[in-house]
């Protein structure tokens, strides 16, 4: 797949225009009622879709409320509105954006914060989709502005902490140039995508991102503390366990992001090690700092919480999944299902490279395994159609590969009997 959906060589580019600042200038940030409704009214009064981005303090805060949300649309310029100076009141801004198409770039990562606020899209069109759709290997904003508009926009503070008030004026800057060219750049993927037959392909691809539910909370969260896997024992996992719930709890409480109360390191380094009293606790990595010190009780509570547990509470080392097992598994525990994955996973490459498409965006790879790990009783293009379709595969995406899927899986079958 080339750089571009157009296959334009990159070095003929001529070289992008940097934008340090919005071409109108910053807005101050809007903090009043009165301010608000100011605002609002002047988004109402626009043209054309609204541009939409939110500012987050993941990595600083438990919460991943919006702490700014920034909006732009033509005929009305940029508003920067900091929801925690409102109290999250900002119902005129809910009317002004009413059945207007937003445009937001990943917008599964803006969405739940701003459904928090009560925001929600009418309709919608996110960018980095569409960049995927057309065929563009980099798809961060900077990126496809630079391809598509000429511009590189000045960068570096989207992993900063959003909660600090006031809000640097650099920062302010940057937030405002996230949504300074997302119309724009709309429009050029949007003909991009239209010039490749792609078009209505994204619109599905937008609709079923605008109205997907929230995922449902992980059974087992704690499972995915990085480096678990150093952990062997199911009395060792229990300490996991037992840390990670505890760490979970200060966090929330503090709202504080939970890494910053206890690496996840710390806590894996804690099981393996299993200390029985504060002075072997305070030996280990980061407890020894002074703010692990002040809490090593807490954390040598948990610790014990879990060495009293008994056999029966302690967690299972293998717990059963939802879906199929990993596919390194399948040769040994079903080789006629690893026989299918691999035929079907050949197949749909080849389709997705002869229509430029990730194979990711041509079809979930979690709804390939399970449709190979459990094919239709009776194979043929309509039974995989319907797997996929209750899979959650969009019509377009069954139009593309199920013929294709079925004489893969059928191959397969016909190649283990």
């Amino acid at each position: 797949m080339g750089e571009s959906g157009t296959g334009t060589d990159e070095e003929t580019q001529p070289e992008p225009v940097l934008l340090a600042q919005p071409a109108e200038g910053t807005p101050d940030v809007v903090e009043t009622d009165e301010a608000l409704r100011a605002a609002s009214d002047a988004l109402a009064a626009g043209r054309g879709p609204i541009a939409v981005d939110t500012e987050r303090a993941s990595g600083y805060r438990y919460s991943q409320r919006a702490y700014l949300v920034q909006v732009r649309r033509e005929g009305a310029g940029t508003v920067l509105v900091d929801p925690v100076a409102l109290n999250d009141r900002i119902d005129p801004l809910i009317a002004a954006l009413g059945d207007t198409e937003w445009v937001l770039h990943a917008a599964s990562q803006d969405l739940p914060c701003l459904a928090e606020l009560g925001l929600a899209p009418a309709r919608l069109f996110d960018t980095e989709l569409a960049g995927r759709l057309a065929g563009y290997e980099r798809v961060a904003l900077g990126t496809l502005v630079e391809l598509l508009l000429g511009y590189r926009l000045e960068k570096g503070h989207g992993a900063a902490d959003w909660s600090r008030r006031p809000l640097p004026q650099d920062w302010l800057d940057y937030a405002a140039l996230d949504v300074e060219l997302l119309v724009p750049l709309r429009d050029a993927l949007e003909a991009e995508l239209d010039s490749q037959g792609k078009l209505e392909w994204a619109l599905e691809e937008f609709e079923a991102l605008r109205v997907a539910p929230p995922p449902p909370p992980r059974a087992e969260p704690w499972r995915r503390t990085s480096g678990i896997h150093r952990v062997r024992s199911p009395r060792g996992l229990a300490s996991v366990r037992a840390l990670w719930e505890t760490r979970d709890a200060l966090a929330r409480q503090r709202d504080i992001a939970p890494g910053r109360v206890l690496p996840d390191s710390s806590i894996v380094e804690a099981a393996v090690a299993a200390p029985d009293n504060e002075t072997d606790l305070l030996k280990l990595p980061v407890f020894k700092g002074r703010s692990q010190r002040r809490i090593a009780d807490t954390w040598l509570r948990a610790l014990r919480a879990a060495a009293a547990l008994p056999r029966a509470e302690l967690p299972d080392p293998s717990p059963p999944h939802d879906g199929p097992p990993p596919p390194n598994r399948w040769a040994d525990r079903d080789p006629a299902a690893a026989a299918r994955l691999s035929a079907a996973r050949a197949a749909l490459t080849t389709v997705a490279e002869a229509n430029r498409l990730p194979i990711e965006n041509l079809l979930q790879p979690d709804l390939v395994r399970r449709t190979c790990w459990r094919p239709p009783e009776t194979l043929n293009e309509d039974s995989v159609a319907e797997a996929l379709r209750s899979g959650g595969a969009r019509e377009w995406q069954i139009a593309l590969t199920a013929q294709t899927l079925s004489t893969a899986l059928s191959t397969a079958l016909d190649g283990t009997s």
